[in-house]
């Protein structure tokens, strides 16, 4: 196993668990109606009940997580020429550094996607909280953090621009 497939795998798992208990905590802090829009001014605007924060995020952790993931254990499955890839033919001589690829961006996909959300909760929960003094604008780093972790994702697929060497073995 190679040292970023390690990682992603230990970025995924450990993703997972920060949202699950991101969720939890965040749900027993709220309030009944939680603020989720702010104005200019960083005054709430639109409020929306607690438990429709905890079924709209459910539904997005169990759509990441199992749908993107079985994508990702599907793609050994898939013909190499049908990918939508470049240089189809090359990469299909290396099917298990291409099938490695493919998974480990998925992977890094949904570990990205799980932490984006994680964050989220607890910036929500703490603009929400009467015990710190923190504004919305105190949290402009998630959007930024989030900016960083997508375009990481996007631009991980360039690597299969540049489909490995053949070996030179006879």
């Amino acid at each position: 196993m190679k040292v970023t497939t390690f990682a992603i795998k230990i970025w995924r798992w450990a993703s997972l668990l920060f949202v699950i208990g991101a969720l939890v905590w965040t749900y027993s802090l709220f309030p009944e109606m939680v603020a989720v829009d702010f104005a200019d001014s960083g005054l709430a605007e639109r409020y929306v009940d607690k438990g429709h924060i905890f079924y709209i995020v459910g539904g997005l952790f169990l759509l990441n997580n199992v749908v993107i993931t079985s994508i990702a254990r599907h793609i050994p499955n898939v013909d190499p020429t049908l990918l939508p890839i470049l240089k189809r033919k090359e990469w299909a001589q290396h099917r298990t550094e291409l099938n490695e690829h493919l998974t480990n961006w998925l992977f890094c996909l949904v570990a990205a996607i799980n932490t984006i959300i994680g964050f989220s909760l607890l910036a929500l929960a703490t603009v929400n909280s009467s015990n710190f003094k923190l504004d919305v604008f105190d949290f402009s780093w998630l959007y930024y953090t989030s900016l960083v972790l997508v375009l990481v994702v996007f631009l991980l697929p360039l690597r299969l621009l540049w489909p490995p060497l053949k070996d030179d073995k006879l």
